[in-house]
């Protein structure tokens, strides 16, 4: 399942709720020296909210194998230095539904789902003023970034929020609060059906790996229908 939303929405703590396997997509940020990151239009700082300042094309990769095989081996991201400063095995093991989780989901929910490997994409929405003070606070907990910049981008990203989640609804996440978004994901780990609410939201099924294991042994992965 992809699971998406605003910086600061509430993504992390929720999946760190529902006790699933999780795959952080933001430990795929491209680093801090690359020359093709993007530049907030105006200014000398580098645009960490926009999709080309991550590698869609590993996160992907990362969602195949755990799909596939169900381990894999991803990076770890330090945002505070905005470099990759180790790797780590994730192993899901025989769990039928697994988390990729991070601001960029809803970019490969396409990708996903023509990999006949996607359960559901959700899309976190709250109030604006709320996922701001949410940011801050464990922006500057975190040490992620100077004080200034933090300041900075909250406050656009604020004035954008909704615009986000429209752009994120529109590649296919479904919009929805946490408590919602906790009950279609144990309705996906159950092997459960329901249909969105909107149109172009991945509907949840039961996984491949669900369906076959009553012939044979296989690795966990999740299916997508139409």
């Amino acid at each position: 399942m992809l699971l998406t939303g605003p910086s600061g929405s509430g993504k992390s703590s929720l999946a760190a709720r529902t006790g699933l396997p999780v795959l952080r997509l933001d430990d795929f940020y491209k680093e801090g020296d690359d020359p093709t990151l993007p530049l907030v239009a105006g200014s000398s700082d580098i645009d960490w909210d926009s999709v080309r300042s991550w590698d869609a094309d590993a996160a992907v990769a990362a969602v195949a194998e755990l799909c596939r095989t169900g381990r894999t081996t991803v990076p770890v991201y330090s945002i505070a230095t905005s470099s990759r400063v180790d790797s780590e095995a994730l192993d899901i093991r025989r769990t039928p539904v697994f988390l990729a989780e991070g601001i960029f989901a809803a970019d490969i929910v396409a990708r996903c789902q023509e990999l006949g490997v996607l359960a559901d994409a959700l899309c976190l929405r709250g109030r604006p003023s709320t996922t701001f003070r949410r940011r801050l606070m464990r922006d500057l907990r975190e040490g992620r970034k100077s004080v200034t910049f933090l300041l900075r981008r909250g406050w656009r990203l604020m004035r954008a929020e909704r615009a986000i989640v429209g752009r994120q609804t529109a590649l296919g996440a479904y919009p929805c609060a946490k408590a919602e978004a906790l009950g279609r994901i144990a309705a996906a780990a159950a092997g459960q059906c329901v249909r969105p609410r909107t149109g172009k939201a991945a509907r949840v099924t039961r996984s491949a790996h669900t369906e076959r294991s009553a012939h044979t042994e296989s690795s966990p992965t999740a299916t997508s229908h139409p």
